[in-house]
């Protein structure tokens, strides 16, 4: 790379979520999502905040896109939400006004020459699909086609790269096992594991349909992945952290791209008493097949490493701890650029990928404007270009990454931590809705117009 600048053709991006940005939450026919039911039940989010208005995008967007327009950016991730096309999940055709909506935001990226990547399902599901079972049941598979369908049939003349799920990790583990998302339900593995399996069965089964619907284009899936170390060398930890590794990243990638699941998991977990043997007939002749139809690219999000200790053993039946985290960002996540590295070092080792993007990479800091209105965000900017220089290292080891999306445009609706977490290249003002570039914001422009090269 010369002069330290990414490849001619390395896409500069940034993302958001529908849920998170959008509000407008009954607007032209838009059904409930399970995220509309569940950050309105008590005690679910901090401050019992709600994503009904966040960012009100759904009525802002035209000035949103003259900030992406200003930023720079040649790619926009940005995503569907699901009960705006379909309010129950159950009706046989499309709500037009949904559709619509899109349609414009869209035409309206295009004529700023910004390319928008379409991520379907970013965890907003219909509730009337919650209410019959959600993704533990297998009927979630055909709802989740019929939906990429219209979608794609509806957009896909116009928008060329597609994203079938987000994080699919965070719907089975953080809903099932962890219950912190929706349905909230906790250590239940059996409806975790079928979850994770239908997610990956619908995205193979969404690929035909997308690409028979957008000629030429790109169909992909985005993973939250993470590099684990064990925080002693104790057979405690060590063997927590292959669990960690395995359930987070192996459970998805591959499947995806060995046609397999790893035994370990399913062994350790009968082990342990959390599954039977019986719990995973979910998986049916073929499906691993369907699974694992090559798709275009990955898309990567990356925040921090993992440390893992094991917390079923005491302490003082343990190794004292040898590995511990460095700087935090707000939320409590540990910078670790290196991490990075090692990981998509490992993925171009392990798996046969022949592209990824970086889908999200970002941290919350929650400075706020001075008396001038300026918004010194250092702490963002660094951890922003520490984690580009390590991403830089990467593609001259031969890591095939095409994109770089930063999490992400404005500050929005951060989930369980509601408006508290701030992680936007913009500042948003909750309660006015006004906007504000971030010095984050800037840097990202002038990287962005060197093509990665800090100036």
């Amino acid at each position: 790379m010369i002069n330290n600048k990414f490849p001619k053709d390395f896409l500069w991006g940034t993302a958001t979520s529908s849920y998170q940005i959008e509000g407008a939450m009954d607007a032209d026919g838009k059904g409930k999502s399970v995220w509309d039911t569940y950050s309105h039940l008590s005690g679910k989010i901090q401050n019992n905040d709600n994503g009904d208005v966040a960012c009100d995008h759904y009525n802002l967007w035209p000035k949103d896109i003259k900030l992406l327009k200003k930023l720079g950016v040649k790619a926009y991730r940005l995503s569907i939400s699901w009960p705006r096309i379909f309010p129950s999940g159950h009706e046989k055709a499309p709500n037009l006004p949904g559709l619509d909506f899109y349609s414009q935001l869209i035409d309206n990226l295009l004529e700023n020459n910004i390319k928008p990547f379409i991520t379907l399902n970013h965890w907003d599901i219909p509730q009337g699909l919650e209410d019959i079972g959600g993704w533990p049941s297998r009927d979630m598979v055909d709802a989740f086609v019929k939906y990429s369908y219209y979608v794609s049939d509806n957009l896909g003349d116009r928008v060329k790269n597609w994203i079938t799920h987000n994080e699919p990790y965070c719907i089975s583990y953080l809903g099932y096992v962890h219950g912190q998302f929706p349905p909230g339900l906790k250590d239940n593995w059996p409806k975790s594991l079928a979850t994770a399996h239908h997610l990956l069965l619908s995205h193979g089964m969404s690929i035909n349909e997308i690409r028979n619907n957008s000629k030429e284009s790109e169909v992909g899936i985005t993973l939250n992945l993470a590099p684990s170390t064990p925080a002693s060398n104790s057979t405690y930890d060590i063997e927590h952290c292959k669990f960690f590794d395995v359930q987070l990243n192996q459970l998805y990638l591959d499947p995806l791209y060995k046609k397999s699941y790893p035994e370990y998991l399913f062994d350790y977990l009968t082990k342990k008493r959390l599954i039977k043997k019986s719990d995973i007939n979910f998986i049916k002749p073929g499906d691993l097949e369907t699974i694992g139809k090559k798709t275009d690219f990955l898309g990567v999000n990356f925040y921090s490493r993992a440390i893992i200790r094991d917390q079923d053993i005491a302490e003082d039946k343990n190794l004292p701890i040898e590995v511990t985290p460095g700087e935090k960002t707000d939320f409590g996540w540990e910078i670790h650029p290196r991490s990075l590295y090692n990981l998509l070092i490992r993925i171009k080792k392990d798996y046969p990928i022949e592209k990824i993007y970086i889908t999200e990479n970002g941290c919350a800091y929650n400075d706020p404007p001075d008396k001038n209105n300026i918004i010194n965000d250092s702490k963002r900017i660094e951890y922003h270009s520490s984690h580009i220089k390590e991403l830089k290292n990467a593609i001259i080891d031969g890591v095939p990454c095409k994109g770089y999306f930063a999490w992400s445009l404005m500050d929005n609706f951060e989930w369980c931590e509601g408006f508290g977490k701030r992680f936007g290249l913009i500042w948003v003002d909750f309660e006015s809705l006004e906007r504000v570039p971030k010095q984050s914001f800037f840097w990202y422009k002038s990287l962005i117009e060197n093509n990665g090269k800090e100036t």
